[in-house]
Parts: structure tokens; sequence; C-alpha cells
């Protein structure tokens, strides 16, 4: 998959992508440091909009975060660029980094669009002899208390738009071929407190609503909003939202 051709589903949403998102929770980068030296070199491809690059390079030395998409990439917290974070317009199965230069690969919601048997090569190349692959993502969120009927309304509208990869989220990336084996990694939890406002921009920012809003001419955002805010309740109160988040660490042998 050339830099030209990958599957690119966030571009026309870069700026929603950028500021709805939720951020990974230290417990995360504290499962992937307690494997990986402080002083490790990293490479995150897919790095979107540095969702994770931030945790990353507060743990470890440097971190070269690498996007497809130059206009994800161009909504980036570290833009152009800081002393301990480097950003590069390169896809998830090649990088410019030298053969066995870095202690850490970490992907972050990506995996599923990459090609895989390109991309675990790729890592075996960069990594140094015992370096880890960390691999991770979130499920859809967990609906909060007196919003189910509401959510799943809006989610059964959407769901016909999502892409096929999306069954690999849901599968927490079960049955993939990984190159090396695996080391313990706990189970975890993704949480948020949002209002409403950033509740439904980040409904936005999912793939399936802006291809269900080009196929249909409709936002499915805006058709639901007006049930989706009267379950909510007070539009300024903040609720939790949760998303089940799996990791997977493997090591280089």
């Amino acid at each position: 998959m050339s830099g030209a051709d990958f599957k690119d589903h966030f571009s026309g949403i870069a700026d929603a992508y950028a500021q709805a998102r939720p951020e990974y929770p230290d417990a995360l980068f504290d499962a992937i440091a307690a494997v990986v030296p402080a002083t490790a070199h990293v490479w995150e491809p897919g790095c979107g909009s540095g969702q994770a690059t931030r945790g990353l390079a507060a743990r470890f030395a440097y971190v070269h975060a690498t996007e497809p998409s130059a206009k994800q990439l161009a909504q980036h917290w570290a833009q152009p660029g800081t002393e301990r974070v480097t950003l590069a317009v390169e896809p998830g199965e090649r990088t410019a980094l030298p053969d066995a230069s870095v202690q850490l690969v970490a992907v972050a919601q990506a995996l599923h669009w990459f090609d895989r048997a390109r991309f675990f090569a790729e890592c075996t190349r960069v990594l140094v002899p015992g370096g880890v692959l960390a691999a991770w993502g979130y499920a859809d969120f967990v609906a909060p208390e007196g919003m189910v009927e509401a959510v799943e309304a809006f989610r059964a509208r959407i769901d016909p738009y999502w892409p096929p990869e999306r069954a690999q989220i849901d599968a927490h990336y079960a049955g993939y071929d990984w190159p090396f084996p695996a080391l313990p990694a706990p189970s975890l939890w993704l949480e948020a407190e949002w209002s409403l406002a950033h509740f439904l921009r980040y409904l936005s920012s999912m793939s399936a609503v802006a291809r269900c809003t080009v196929d249909t001419g409709e936002d499915p955002v805006a058709r639901y909003t007006p049930a989706l805010a009267a379950a909510w309740g007070d539009p300024d109160e903040v609720r939790t939202i949760q998303w089940p988040l799996f990791l997977h660490l493997r090591r280089k042998s």
C-alpha cells in the first residue's frame, strides 16, 4: 500500500478528529513503559493528529510520528515538530527510519488500516533485538445511563457505513498473525468527561458518519441530535463516556 492509495477515511474530517477524540489514559502508557526503557526511540505509524504521541513523548526519549494523510498530520499538536517529536508523511508500511533504530513501535487505533504483512516486516526491520511492538485500539463507547435507546437508534443509522476493517477493532485484533511472541498486557478502559457539545463533536468525527452523509445527503448527527440531547439532559452537564481499550504487546526476540 503506497502513500497514494492508502484507505483514507479521515482526511475529510481531520478537524473534527483532532478536536473531539478522547485522550488515552496514563495506565496505557504506564503498561508500555513497564516493558520499554525511558531512553527508547519510538516509531509511531498512523499517528493521526497526535492523540497518542503526547503520552509517548512524555515517557520516551524520542518519537518519530508518521501519518499517510497530510491533512491529518497538519492537525498534529507537535506541528511542525519539537526536540522530542518529529513528524513525517509516510505510510504505515514503510518508514525512512534505519534498520534496528527503535526500541518501540507504537500503533494507536490504526493497525487495522495497514497491510499487516508489510507492516510487520517493517517492524522486524526497524526494531532492535528485544524491541517491542505495542498496538492498541478502542471499540465503540458504552452508552451512558438513560441514553441507550437514543444511542442505538443513531448507531442503527450509521452501522451500514462502517468500513469492513471496523470489525477488526470489535474483535480486538484477534486472529492476527503476529510476528513476535506476546507479553502480558492489561485490560483497560478509556474515559472522558464531556459536555453534550463535545459528545456530538465526537460522533461527527466517526468515519461512518462522514460516509453516511455523503451517501444520503443527510448528516446523521444532526438528525439524531434532538433525541440524543433529550436523553442527555442539561447540555452543560458533564457526563462520563467509556470505551473498552485493548492492548497487544509483542517483543522481538
